[in-house]
């Protein structure tokens, strides 16, 4: 398929801009990349070396009228985000343009739905369309039903119930997608830091309360808490599938097995899978059961 239109890539960390890129390319489309100082993966710039119908434009994070200029001037009039940006950089060293200071001063709350919701109102007004992330790549959408060897056993598929319910309460007020769940009770919940880094603390929760149990092992006490931690991840109530579309990949699962995980619970048709055969296999081989409703 050959075309002449250009479709801009707002580029975050991780391999999602990557395999977006890939897919826009299987398509025909010329595509033109906002690459993220602060968040993007130096390996675009060999990506767009190796094809003569994708550029890398860098620019920082703050410089929202350099990302509007650079697409009016390559033709852009319809965008995409992909990747990460890590939520905490609203609070780091970077410098705003009048722009983003004047976006940034004007939102009632800085969430993330709030953030880039403004942001793409801008761009609209600038004729640039922000699309779903998800529209070149919906053959990574998780399929309903369970996804691996192993189903959930019937204390997963309780914590998965409970966890559901404390996750969409939480993603309801653009918290987080994430939480972590042991015997029907919360052990964390997704903030700023993201999924891995929830799991993780979770993770190192549970390491100490087992170097507890190590001291008083000649104890009569018994723990109440099952040691095994079920992860469930959900999109938003009214999730936008322009952007912080909820992703997971192999790292997720590695995660998962260093913290002593055994369940991964997802939201089919609206969570991204990269490279779902290889989360399945790595799954498969650590014990993790996926399933997604």
């Amino acid at each position: 398929m050959v075309t002449n239109e250009r479709l801009g890539l707002i580029a975050g960390n991780g391999r999602f801009p990557f395999l977006l890129l890939d897919a826009a390319r299987a398509h025909g489309l010329t595509v033109i990349v906002a690459a993220i100082k602060e968040e993007t993966d130096l390996a675009i710039n060999a990506r767009a070396a190796a094809d003569p119908n994708v550029r890398v434009h860098w620019m920082s994070l703050g410089e929202l009228s350099r990302l509007i200029e650079t697409f009016h001037a390559e033709g852009v009039s319809r965008a995409v985000m992909a990747g990460q940006v890590k939520h905490k950089q609203i609070f780091s060293s970077i410098r705003p343009d009048w722009r983003l200071a004047k976006l940034l001063l004007n939102l009632r709350t800085r969430s993330t739905d709030m953030l880039l919701g403004a942001v793409a109102k801008v761009l609209s007004d600038e004729g640039i369309e922000l699309i779903s992330s998800t529209q070149f790549l919906e053959p990574l959408l998780a399929k309903p039903g369970v996804l691996t060897r192993r189903p959930p056993d019937e204390q997963e598929q309780k914590d998965i119930v409970y966890g559901r319910t404390i996750a969409r309460a939480i993603a309801g007020y653009d918290l987080g997608q994430t939480v972590v769940v042991a015997a029907q009770a919360c052990v964390a919940i997704e903030a700023m830091e993201g999924t891995d880094a929830t799991i993780e603390r979770a993770g190192s929760l549970f390491r100490t309360l087992d170097i507890e149990d190590a001291v008083r092992e000649h104890s009569t006490e018994t723990t109440t808490l099952r040691r095994s931690l079920t992860v469930v991840k959900v999109a938003k109530p009214n999730q936008d599938m322009r952007f912080d579309v909820p992703v997971v990949g192999v790292p997720t699962i590695q995660t998962m097995q260093r913290a002593g995980a055994t369940c991964l619970a997802l939201e089919a048709g609206r969570t991204l899978m990269f490279d779902p055969a290889a989360i399945v296999t790595a799954a498969d081989q650590a014990g993790i059961a996926i399933v997604a409703e």
